[in-house]
């Protein structure tokens, strides 16, 4: 037995049994382990003695603390990292599956289609790095596992901690970061890096996937790394001629040995593999495409209200509801939102067509008969693709059961699609909750209330969320309620200061009940920037981004802040990111397209603007009698050039409510980009004598541009 393996099996003896050696690579040797406290294999990665011995163990912990915040549901999850005895080490889930190298020294190059696919997803965990500052810099085969037929990245860590200890550790250990074959000429030079080395080495590995070939070879690799610097790789037409034109145009830009002259961002490289026009993709310098498996998707349904009192409907839409927060929260599943997935309540429509329109694999259905303190619940996940399901559960349990039902639907999602959940995930979805039932009650009625996006509903929502505090006191999320009515009654329909001053108290309690809820971070944030604390406001949803990074509306409502204060390039960034969360949401897409236009980005405020169009009319098409969309519509079709339909949604807007100040506003921002000063002075009046309140919206939403220096529009702003 090899001396240094017993070694290493004592210093790591009480958390990992280590089974075998599984291989070697430049940098670290991998084992298989088994982890004591969690029940679990795992892949252990042990840093080479000498290399550990030069990079230091506190220059280690460091760095690759910084990668484990990495969570993409194509990026393999850092499980753990320490030091024991000298050996520095780190931990990823074992994947049963094979690496890229591995399928291409079988198969020597991939279809087509698989090859786009696969590299779209490892271009969108690169580009979630890269937006978190993090480069990869060793992208290759070798770091691409392929579970269940979906490519996952891995090793940020070790490339990140060798290379932030520099070239001495480098000489020493005689080790370089990047593989010749498929490294930047920029990093063979041993230049500074940026994200557009990461694309090159993607494009090599793409180019390989396609072609069966590396684009440079050569006897050594230093033979293979100069050719960088003197030619140009081969037209991947000439070795695939079934290889579409604008994927060789790609791999050409890609690959150029000035870094100028690559794709701005690995987001705009992805796209372009799938662009057939001529022109370089700016759609997704706007709404670049985070590709998530198909594989692991869910639309969750309203379930049915089977009980015999219709008003139990709250109840049977709270439990969806619930089942959404919770699956969202992982990375590697991509959830419809509560928004598409209700559009179809009440609609007799086929598995397979719902799933179809939600662009999901798997759709979770059940019922809920609500009998006093009894509750019957069944659910099924059925897979679109052939209507089989895949689990199916019946419940009978007590009212008190209600949050172990939730937590068991939610894993049961989980363990029927294989998705692989980091610790952060496991316990966001374990954690226990000791919230009293009847105050659960109250909350649920009170989240029915306020998804109706109306005053009166607004006003119910409240006080069903205060009902529910009256119970509980402790209720944090409850708390988190309140402030988000009084801030939305606030900034819509009702602009007194005391709903502020409310906003506030119940943001700032929810906070010291549970600072660890993202939602509390979330509603204090938004309390915040209504009273022109932009600072803290901004420290807020940050923590909030931080403690749950799916959480739309963390940035959604962050770039609604930051356009209330004028800073449009930071505005349009959280818009950016808030439409890769909820791709099918309407509302990022149309403000995007409004500070694009603010920064004088006409190209990209024209892609943004025809996103926003496209998804108004899938919305509408589904849910005909949208409040939001509707409105928003209206504003849209303006700023597309289409007044027509402009006006024709002004019209239904007044139909639905021709007292509602939102409504109103949003009339008033249509006529104004219709070049209807007259009309657009009138509403905007009518929207503030009827509550509307965002004065700081107002003096900085360009809809306004038109009219913003009239004497009428100052004097309707200044008596605000």
């Amino acid at each position: 037995m090899n001396p240094q393996f017993e070694r290493l099996r004592d210093a790591l003896g009480d958390t990992y049994s280590i089974d075998r050696e599984l291989g070697k690579g430049g940098m670290a040797t991998v084992y298989l382990a088994q982890d004591k406290k969690h029940d679990r294999v795992v892949a252990l990665k042990v840093l080479h003695q000498e290399l550990a011995a030069s990079l230091g163990a506190e220059r280690f912990l460091r760095e690759i603390k910084m990668v484990a915040r990495l969570n993409h549901p194509h990026i393999l999850p850092l499980f753990d990292s320490d030091v024991a005895d000298s050996f520095l080490y780190y931990v990823m889930p074992y994947v049963e599956g094979e690496s890229l190298r591995e399928r291409l020294d079988r198969q020597q190059l991939l279809p087509i289609d698989e090859a786009i696919r696969h590299a779209r997803s490892i271009a969108s965990a690169l580009d979630y790095a890269h937006r978190q500052s993090i480069i990869h810099r060793d992208i290759k085969p070798e770091n691409v596992m392929l579970y269940e037929g979906e490519a996952m990245v891995m090793d940020f860590g070790i490339a990140k901690a060798v290379s932030a200890a520099g070239s001495q550790t480098l000489t020493q250990t005689g080790m370089m970061v990047g593989t010749p074959a498929y490294v930047s000429p920029e990093q063979a030079a041993g230049e500074e890096l940026d994200a557009r080395s990461d694309q090159y080495s993607l494009a090599c590995v793409v180019y390989e996937m396609l072609s069966g070939e590396r684009p440079f070879t050569g006897a050594t690799a230093q033979a293979v790394m100069a050719k960088r610097f003197s030619e140009t790789p081969k037209p991947i037409r000439t070795l695939r001629g079934a290889v579409p034109e604008n994927v060789e145009r790609a791999l050409e830009k890609a690959m150029a040995a000035d870094s100028s002259k690559r794709f701005a961002t690995t987001a705009i490289f992805s796209q372009a593999l799938i662009n057939t026009s001529l022109k370089t993709p700016s759609d997704t310098q706007t709404l670049p495409n985070q590709v998530v498996s198909t594989a692991k998707s869910v639309a969750v349904l309203p379930f049915a209200n089977m009980s015999a009192d219709a008003e139990n409907e709250y109840f049977t839409d709270g439990m969806a509801e619930e089942i959404i927060n919770a699956l969202t929260k992982i990375q590697s599943l991509r959830v419809a939102s509560r928004t598409s997935s209700f559009a179809f309540k009440g609609k007799n429509e086929d598995i397979g067509e719902i799933g179809r329109k939600l662009k999901v694999s798997t759709v979770l259905e059940g019922s809920v008969r609500k009998m006093g303190n009894r509750l019957r619940i069944t659910a099924q996940l059925v897979n679109v693709a052939d209507g089989y399901q895949l689990w199916s559960e019946r419940y009978d349990r007590e009212m008190e059961d209600v949050f172990a039902i939730q937590d068991d639907i939610s894993q049961a999602i989980v363990k029927a699609l294989r998705v692989i959940l980091s610790e952060d995930e496991k316990k966001a979805i374990e954690k226990p909750r000791t919230v009293n039932v009847e105050a659960y009650d109250f909350y649920l009625r009170g989240r029915q209330y306020f998804h109706q996006w109306r005053r009166k509903a607004m006003e119910h929502a409240r006080q069903m969320f205060n009902r529910a505090i009256e119970i509980d006191p402790d209720y944090a999320i409850a708390y988190a309620g309140v402030a988000d009515c009084c801030s939305f009654l606030y900034q819509y329909w009702d602009a007194r200061e005391s709903n502020l001053r409310q906003a506030e108290a119940a943001s700032k309690k929810a906070l010291e009940l549970e600072p660890g809820l993202a939602e509390a971070h979330l509603s204090r944030g938004i309390a915040l920037s209504l009273t022109k604390q932009f600072g803290e406001a901004e420290q807020e949803f940050e923590t909030a981004m931080r403690l749950d990074p799916k959480l739309f509306e963390a940035a959604y409502f962050f770039g609604r802040a930051l356009r209330a204060e004028g800073r449009n390039e930071e505005s349009a960034k959280m818009f950016e990111r808030a439409a890769l969360l909820r791709p099918e949401d309407f509302q990022a897409p149309n403000f995007l397209a409004s500070a694009y236009t603010a920064l004088g980005k006409t190209a990209e405020a024209d892609s943004a603007c025809r996103r926003a169009v496209k998804l108004i009319e899938e919305r509408l098409a589904l849910e005909p009698g949208d409040t939001r969309a509707t409105a928003l519509g209206a504003v849209t079709y303006a700023n597309n050039n289409e007044p027509d339909k402009a006006v024709a949604l002004v019209r239904r807007s007044l139909e639905i409510d021709p007292e509602d100040s939102m409504l109103l506003y949003t009339v008033a921002c249509t006529y104004s980009l219709l070049g209807k000063s007259e009309d657009a002075l009138e509403y905007l009046r009518q929207a503030v004598d009827n509550g509307f309140g965002h004065k700081e919206w107002i003096e900085h939403d360009g809809d306004f541009d038109s009219i913003r220096e009239l004497p009428r529009f100052k004097a309707i702003v200044q008596a605000m």
